[in-house]
């Protein structure tokens, strides 16, 4: 797995973020994108020694696209430099929630989890009530010495807690959260050993597994709005 060559097209696509460069560097494009892929077939290897949901999957199934929505945005570049991948037991979908990377050379790269789409109100609602219902078990698991080593709970929430819940509740700071996710910044020379990514990587994801594994008892019922 050559992760240098990702970071290089990444970087050049950076700099050169329009449609005509794009098109002229799709073997660049390609190449990059077979060596991602080889490196999320492995890391689903990784995860899965002590996740073993998540060996079903396709690599090339779990990746996002390159091209940006602008139609609402002041940046009009076509593209986000970032190679993306979600990894859960049912695929890239953000629920349920899973194992998270992105590669965005320039100090932007991360590994992620949680519940990161708070669009999904019925979503947010679900967590919220198993919250109510379950603080303690959330709070052991985000204080335990080696998650806080790592990771600090994160999410847009609201000023109060909302109507329904207890304001006075032990977890009322939770509550107010609409998503809650976690993330842990890359360097870009991290990445550089591809091995020693993963190491690193399947370390911190198995640290995260417990938050995921609360989030996903709270998400049991949720369903994907149809399109």
């Amino acid at each position: 797995m050559n992760t240098q060559l990702i970071l290089n097209y990444l970087s050049d696509l950076r700099e050169n973020n329009n449609r005509e460069w794009y098109h002229e560097h799709k073997a660049e494009n390609k190449a990059a994108n077979t060596e991602f892929e080889a490196l999320i077939e492995a890391l689903i290897l990784r995860i899965g020694e002590f996740d073993s949901s998540v060996l079903h999957n396709e690599p090339k199934k779990l990746t996002f696209k390159l091209t940006r929505d602008t139609r609402f945005s002041h940046d009009k570049s076509p593209y986000n430099p970032a190679f993306r991948a979600h990894i859960s037991s049912k695929g890239k979908l953000p629920v349920p929630v899973g194992y998270y990377l992105m590669i965005k050379p320039g100090g932007q790269s991360f590994l992620g989890g949680g519940l990161f789409a708070d669009m999904f109100k019925d979503a947010t609602k679900m967590v919220r009530d198993y919250i109510a219902q379950n603080g303690e078990e959330l709070e052991h698991i985000i204080h335990d010495p080696e998650f806080e080593k790592y990771f600090a709970v994160q999410g847009s929430a609201l000023k109060n807690v909302p109507a329904g819940y207890d304001k006075d509740h032990p977890q009322a700071e939770y509550l107010k959260f609409k998503s809650w996710y976690l993330e842990y910044p890359l360097k870009d020379e991290e990445l550089h050993d591809a091995e020693a990514f993963l190491t690193k990587a399947a370390g911190l994801f198995c640290i995260m597994k417990p938050f995921n594994d609360y989030l996903n008892k709270g998400l049991a019922e949720f369903q994907m709005p149809e399109r």
